[in-house]
């Protein structure tokens, strides 16, 4: 039996940064010798078991072979006679396709180490067109080392677009594509992972949506980079570089998609396309299966981002409604993400990304005005039932306009 750490953690190693997750493949051995020395199997697929003392995940060494289509289409080979070479070529990339060993003697078959120092992220072997979740991995890893300088080698990108025309990629699972996705979006470049998906044709398959945005123009005089498309790619990089939550960056992506069915005729006005991309938000966000909080803020920020833009000029009883669509009494911080994602809209545009946004506290004050409004006086009173509803909203719009002729003065 010999152990070797493999994949991230060497190619993290070498590039200097923390090696949080180790993967281990351990090359010579058996299932029976495995649960013999206390390891628990976990895999269901092929023989995966943690350590019984730290809990790492130990693989047998592996092949593969193309049996059926997408990601899980593949039958595995794991015996004592598989070599260390014979699994690492089946991994994705040659940076992640390096092992060492505890005196940490590099194995690196196909030259992760050199294109590690190139900055080229390249496939290891041809049998990556093999699995259309590497499109999205690539694209993620893109988006990760971006910074570094790292791009995606020219032959990597043709299998790539290779997978996408072949009709894998439809074969993805929500689950699996969402796992890569929401993983992308929280990189320090996200925008890097959607150049990526539309330069090897993979965004027109998984987010058609997104896609069309490109080419739309909008007024040049509110977007000094005219494209929406560019346009989304500049909010989702503003929204990685303040930090903000995976919930913001889906909801930043996915804002102006009512832009992409304006008629070309309209063109660069988009009338109520805050309305009309709810139902492509909508159908994104259930291709995806994105968990709910991701959802509804997206649907939330796309019907409402304008109004966030305009906050200084709604009249008490809008900016109540608003308020009202966010059950801001009840969960404060979805309006707060909101808030956010309006911030990045308004920062993702060209030359304008350190402009100052008032709007972002004239909003959190108008939500503290409308929650400051105490239910017990009125139920003293003797409301009760739709009556107290409607006391409620009569006071708290008596407390916006008291807010609002506040702030004008």
């Amino acid at each position: 039996m010999r152990i070797y750490k493999v994949g991230g953690a060497v190619r993290d190693r070498l590039l200097g940064k923390p090696v949080t997750d180790i993967d281990w493949v351990v090359v010579g051995s058996t299932t029976e010798e495995m649960l013999a020395q206390g390891y628990r199997p976990v895999g269901a697929d092929f023989p995966v078991f943690l350590h019984p003392k730290s809990g790492e995940e130990y693989a047998l060494a592996r092949t593969e072979r193309k049996s059926g289509r997408g990601y899980g289409g593949f039958t595995f080979h794991a015996s004592p006679d598989v070599t260390l070479e014979e699994d690492l070529i089946r991994r994705d990339l040659t940076i992640n396709a390096m092992a060492e060993d505890d005196q940490q003697n590099l194995t690196d078959p196909y030259h992760g180490q050199r294109d590690l120092e190139a900055r080229v992220l390249r496939h290891v072997s041809p049998v990556f067109a093999e699995d259309p979740l590497r499109v999205l991995r690539v694209a993620r890893f893109a988006a990760r080392y971006a910074g570094l300088g790292f791009i995606v080698a020219s032959e990597t990108l043709e299998l790539m677009r290779q997978l996408s025309e072949s009709g894998e990629l439809e074969a993805l699972t929500a689950e699996r594509s969402w796992k890569e996705i929401s993983r992308a979006l929280m990189e320090d470049q996200p925008q890097v992972f959607i150049e990526v998906l539309r330069e090897c044709g993979a965004l027109k398959v998984l987010m058609p949506e997104v896609d069309a945005l490109f080419g739309v123009p909008q007024p040049e005089a509110h977007h000094p980079e005219i494209d929406t498309g560019v346009h989304t790619l500049s909010v989702l990089e503003q929204a990685a570089l303040h930090k903000q939550p995976l919930t913001v960056r889906w909801a930043c992506l996915l804002h102006d998609l009512g832009k992409g069915l304006t008629p070309k005729e309209e063109w660069p006005r988009h009338i109520a396309h805050e309305h009309k991309g709810l139902k492509l938000i909508k159908a994104v966000n259930e291709r995806f299966k994105a968990p709910k909080d991701c959802q509804e803020l997206a649907l939330l920020a796309g019907q409402y981002h304008t109004h966030g833009h305009r906050a200084l000029e709604l009249k008490p009883s809008t900016l109540l409604e608003l308020l009202q669509s966010f059950d801001v009494y009840r969960r404060p911080q979805r309006f707060e993400e909101f808030i956010a994602a309006c911030e990045m809209d308004a920062r993702g545009r060209k030359g304008l990304e350190q402009r100052s946004y008032p709007q972002a506290e004239y909003l959190r004050g108008a939500a503290t005005a409308a929650r400051s409004v105490a239910v017990q006086p009125l139920l003293e009173k003797g409301f009760k039932g739709p009556e107290l509803g409607e006391a409620i909203k009569r006071e708290r719009l008596k407390a916006l306009k008291a807010y609002k002729e506040a702030a004008s003065s």
